[in-house]
């Protein structure tokens, strides 16, 4: 599986607040990408101009990747304790750290900010 494919959930969770409506087709996503099913821990890290924004990592794996994920990105954005909610301004020129823990070690993906400078 791609990791712009991961990033790209993330990044949507995050705009399913911003503009309030649904937009993750989960039944699609499950279907192509058949790993998002299984369990797996997984965090999510947003930098803003290199300082951390907000976090947040699996606590159990009671769920599937693909929630993991979903759920992990709306919490470091909007409900991580040391933060403010992210509002869209910030969310352009966040940049977004997702790691995933298999059982071969740590595997960390990051994406660009959507808007540099």
């Amino acid at each position: 599986m791609s990791q712009s494919v991961l990033l790209t959930i993330a990044r949507a969770s995050i705009e399913e607040v911003l503009q309030a409506q649904t937009s993750i087709d989960r039944i699609e996503l499950l279907e192509n990408y058949p790993v998002l099913s299984q369990p797996m821990e997984c965090e999510i890290t947003l930098y803003l101009d290199n300082q951390l924004r907000g976090s947040a990592r699996t606590t159990s794996l009671s769920r599937p990747l693909l929630e993991e994920i979903i759920h992990n990105a709306k919490i470091a954005a909007f409900q991580d304790e040391q933060f403010d909610p992210l509002v869209t301004s910030e969310y352009l020129h966040t940049t977004i750290k997702l790691t995933l823990f298999t059982p071969d070690g740590a595997l960390s993906h990051q994406s660009e900010p959507i808007l540099k400078g």
